[in-house]
C-alpha cells in the first residue's frame, strides 16, 4: 500500500479531481451556465429492466465542466411503435450522478430511449465502450435479454477487488499515473463501495442469496483492514454459506511488523498471514454445495508479486473432484485470470494473471468434467469474457472492481434452461459520487478498459440446469 508523508504530485492532483467534482463547491451554480448531461452509459439490460447512468456537468467560472444537481428524466417506447417518447422515470430531485432502473420492460424487445438533465439530452463520453458504432448510447436503442426457458433457480452475486485500507485510488507503478483521494469528511472509498455493495445485494430488486468474493479484499493484507472486511460481510451473512471469499494477491502473506501477531507461513523466515486467522489456510480449495450446483473457490496468490499460482496439493484436490463428479454443475472462482487471452488484454500482460503452466492444467481439468460452466476472476478490474485456451465449454469472465468505476459486481442468475450475467453498478450517493470521481482514472482512460462491452455486461447462456433445487 502506499503511503505519502507529504503534499505530492499524485495528492495535489488527486485534490484537484475532487475539487473539480464536489457539488458543495457552488461556483458553478452561483451562476448561469449552460447545462450539458454527458458520461450516458446503458450499464444493465435483463430481460425485464434497464440501468442507465449519466452525469449532468456546467461550466464553472474557469471554463472547467464540474458536475451539478440537475433533474433527471428517462424517455422510452419500443422501437417498433410509431408513438412518440413518453417518460417512464424521474428523479426525485436534482442530483449530479443520475441512476434511473426502469422496470416492467418486455424480454427480448427493442426499446428507442432519451435520458434527459435539466431536460437537456444525454449523450455519451468519448470513449469505447460506448462510443462504438451499434452502442446502445449512440444508437438511441436496446434490445431487453431473452431470458433462458423455465424457473429461476437462484441468484448468485459475484464481486471483487475492494482493496479495504487503500487511500489512493488508480496507481500502477509508485506515483503514476496520478491517482485519486476521498475527500476530507468522508468514509473511506473502499468502505463507501463495499457498504453499497452490501446494501444493493438484498434489495428485492437483486435478490443475490450468496455472493461469491475473487480477492483482493483488502488494500495490502493489513490485520486491522481483514477484520473491517469480515466484520462487514458477518453483518450481512454468514461466512461459509452467505458468502465466500478466496484472496487475491493483496491479501498474500506480508513481512514487516505491522504483520507479526499473524501466523508464520511455514518454510519462511519473515511472511506472516494474517488472512488465514479470518479467512482460512493459504493455497487451500473453497468447496461449498447449494442445492447441486457446486462452487469452488481458488487460492491463486503468490507467495510475493502479483501474478497467480496453484500450489500442487490445491490443484491435486481441484482434480480428484472434478474427477469423482465430472458432471456436477459448477462454478469456479478464483482472483486471477486464467485465459491467454486474458494476458494478452490486460494492462499488466501475460505476468500478470495465473501461471502459464497452472492455467494449462487447470483448462485440461475442465475438459474431462463438463459440469464446469464458468469461472470468475478478478484483479484486471474490468468486464470481460475471454475464450478458453482448450476445448472446454467453460465462460471465463473477468468482473469489474467494487472499489473504482465502475464499481460494481455481476449477478448470475441460474434457471432451469441456462443462465443470465448482468453488471450492475452500486447506487448509494456517495457510491455513484466516487465512481464518477474515479472515471479520471489512468489519465481518464479507464472507462475504456473497465466498463466492458454490453455483451460482456449483460447475456445469456443456455445450459440444462433442470437438475439443480
Amino acid at each position: 500500500m502506499t503511503s505519502c508523508c507529504g503534499p505530492s504530485r499524485r495528492t495535489v492532483l488527486g485534490a484537484l479531481g475532487l475539487a473539480a467534482l464536489l457539488p458543495a463547491a457552488g461556483r458553478a451554480i452561483a451562476q448561469p451556465a449552460r447545462v450539458l448531461a454527458t458520461d450516458l452509459e446503458v450499464v444493465t439490460v435483463t430481460e425485464t429492466a434497464a440501468v442507465l447512468t449519466w452525469t449532468g456537468r456546467a461550466s464553472d467560472a474557469a471554463g472547467r465542466p464540474v458536475p451539478v444537481p440537475t433533474d433527471g428524466e428517462v424517455w422510452l417506447a419500443p422501437a417498433d411503435s410509431p408513438r412518440p417518447l413518453r417518460q417512464v422515470w424521474g428523479s426525485e430531485g436534482p442530483v449530479p450522478f443520475h441512476y434511473a432502473q426502469i422496470d416492467g420492460l418486455e424480454p427480448g424487445r427493442t426499446y428507442r430511449f432519451e435520458a434527459r438533465g435539466a431536460g437537456v439530452r444525454a449523450i455519451p463520453a468519448v470513449s469505447a465502450a460506448t462510443g462504438l458504432p451499434g452502442s446502445p448510447e449512440t444508437t438511441g436503442t436496446f434490445t431487453t435479454l431473452v431470458p433462458p426457458p423455465g424457473r429461476l433457480l437462484r441468484t448468485l452475486a459475484l464481486a471483487n477487488d475492494i482493496h479495504y485500507g487503500e487511500t489512493v485510488s488508480g496507481l500502477v507503478v509508485g506515483d503514476l499515473p496520478p491517482g485519486f483521494r476521498q475527500e476530507p469528511g468522508l468514509p473511506p472509498y473502499p468502505q463507501v463501495m463495499l457498504d453499497a455493495l452490501l446494501d444493493d445485494l438484498r434489495r428485492a430488486d437483486r435478490g443475490a442469496a450468496t455472493l461469491l468474493l475473487a480477492g483482493d479484499l483488502s488494500a495490502e493484507a493489513a490485520p486491522q483492514d481483514l477484520r473491517a472486511v469480515r466484520d462487514r460481510l458477518d453483518r450481512w451473512g454468514s461466512a461459509g454459506t452467505d458468502y465466500l471469499a478466496v484472496r487475491g494477491n493483496h491479501d498474500r502473506p506480508h513481512t514487516g511488523g505491522e504483520y507479526a501477531g499473524c501466523p508464520a507461513v511455514p518454510g519462511t523466515a519473515e511472511h506472516h498471514d494474517c488472512w488465514s486467522d479470518l479467512f482460512g489456510p493459504r493455497q487451500q480449495l473453497v468447496e461449498h454445495e447449494l442445492g447441486g450446483l457446486r462452487l469452488l473457490g481458488l487460492d491463486t496468490s503468490a507467495l510475493d508479486g502479483s501474478g497467480g499460482v496453484l500450489d500442487p496439493p490445491q490443484l491435486d484436490r481441484m482434480s480428484e473432484l472434478l474427477r469423482n463428479d465430472p458432471d456436477r454443475p459448477t462454478i469456479v472462482f478464483g482472483h486471477h485470470p486464467v485465459t491467454a487471452e486474458a494476458g494478452l488484454t490486460n494492462t499488466g500482460g501475460p505476468g500478470f494473471i495465473l501461471d502459464r503452466a497452472h492455467s494449462l492444467r487447470l483448462q485440461q481439468l475442465y475438459d474431462r468434467a463438463p459440469g464446469v460452466f464458468l469461472q470468475h476472476s478478478g484483479h484486471t478490474h474490468r468486464t470481460r469474457r475471454t475464450r478458453p485456451d482448450t476445448a472446454c465449454a467453460v465462460e471465463f469472465l473477468e468482473v469489474a472492481a467494487v472499489k473504482e468505476y465502475p464499481g460494481g459486481y455481476c449477478l448470475l442468475r441460474i434457471y432451469e434452461g441456462g443462465y443470465a450475467v448482468n453488471f450492475y453498478k452500486t447506487r448509494t450517493p456517495g457510491a455513484r459520487r466516487w465512481s464518477t470521481l474515479t472515471r479520471g482514472e489512468y489519465f481518464g482512460l479507464l472507462p475504456d478498459y473497465a466498463l466492458g462491452t454490453f455483451a460482456d455486461r449483460n447475456h445469456v447462456v443456455l445450459r440444462d440446469f433442470s437438475g439443480l433445487r
